[in-house]
């Protein structure tokens, strides 16, 4: 019997429907539903679901995951789930299998703002490298960044950027966004007060005036791809120890056409700390410049690798000031901040102003 809290798509009809139409159920029926795990994130709800069948099921699966929007944030400039579902079953169909989990079903309803997502349930065979916030290894580093880069390399220079699969952001389109930021920027800075020095205060300046001029790396339209958005390495699942399998991501509603490096500034600027972050970063940089190499990626020195690294660290302190913006806790863009700060400081990306 369904359990009566779950919503219409948890539904045994409705999740019949859904399995056959994506190929996972060719005969026999969803009987039971029944919910095996029920967390919360920042902005969306996870279910585990355990179904059971009448009929034959053969190759079915016997668990899903569905994701919906948190209560809390639901119709919020915080809930993306319209962009993740566009991402699943727009992009994912057209990529090589063992990036992503497979979606089953995705579906946003204008009118309401609703969204779902019947995701593939990786929870037996995969696992998160740490419990957030602990940096993973070494080896784990190198296998994320690995996916990564065979994420980027699909999506490389696709003549389908901006046409059937993302959006370009025009050179008024940047404006407006700094515009915004800038709106943002000050009033954070107000309400931080002496907690943000003045020589902070200057970079950010600086920044908003010259960001027409750093925009035009991305207006260039050359070696860009499609990046996760965000991309920190709790958004990762591992295959766990007894399992030969690859890493899969997940959280795609921050997705879009950008510098690739976006990704890589995201996960070891603003998410580590110095010690850790020098100790890994050259390191995995070369691991990432290699797998682009061997993915067939061609025209982008290692060189052009490390400006555009220091070009997206740069552009992320605009991070936090967007994180607090939608009320994120200060738990998370305060420590972005002063992480990102430090990276800046490290790597010379004043240097780019």
């Amino acid at each position: 019997m369904t359990i009566p809290q779950l919503p219409v798509v948890a539904e045994p009809g409705y999740l019949t429907a859904a399995l056959r139409k994506a190929g996972a159920l060719d005969a026999g029926a969803v009987r039971e539903v029944k919910v095996l795990h029920q967390r919360d994130t920042i902005v969306s709800q996870i279910i585990r679901l355990g179904l059971r069948y009448v009929g034959v099921s053969s190759g079915s699966p016997q668990t899903l995951i569905l994701k919906m929007a948190h209560a809390a944030f639901a119709g919020t400039p915080a809930d993306r789930g319209e962009h993740e579902v566009a991402f699943y079953t727009q992009l994912a169909p057209n990529m090589p299998p063992g990036l992503v989990a497979r979606c089953f079903d995705g579906q946003f309803d204008a009118e309401s703002g609703r969204w779902h997502l019947l995701l593939e349930d990786l929870t037996d065979s995969h696992e998160l490298a740490t419990v957030p916030t602990l940096p993973p290894s070494r080896d784990q580093s190198m296998a994320i960044v690995t996916t990564l880069a065979g994420l980027h390399a699909v999506w490389w220079n696709h003549p389908d950027l901006g046409v059937t699969v993302g959006t370009w952001a025009s050179a008024e389109d940047s404006a407006a966004r700094m515009e915004t930021f800038a709106g943002h920027y000050d009033r954070f800075a107000d309400a931080l007060g002496d907690r943000l020095s003045e020589e902070r205060r200057i970079l950010y300046r600086r920044l908003i005036e010259q960001s027409a001029r750093l925009s035009q790396r991305y207006l260039s339209r050359r070696h860009l791809s499609i990046v996760h958005g965000d991309a920190h390495t709790w958004n990762f699942l591992l295959p766990r120890a007894d399992v030969a399998d690859t890493v899969r991501m997940f959280d795609f509603d921050l997705w879009g056409i950008n510098v690739p490096t976006h990704d890589l500034a995201y996960m070891m600027a603003i998410q580590w700390y110095p010690e850790r972050r020098q100790a890994l970063e050259r390191a995995l940089l070369n691991r990432y410049y290699e797998t682009l190499l061997a993915h067939g990626v061609t025209g982008y020195t290692r060189g052009a690798l490390d400006q555009d690294y220091r070009w997206s660290v740069l552009w992320h302190i605009t991070k936090p000031v967007w994180q607090w913006a939608i009320d994120l806790p200060p738990g998370i863009w305060w420590n972005n901040l002063e992480r990102v700060m430090m990276a800046v400081e490290d790597l010379g990306c004043e240097e780019l102003l």
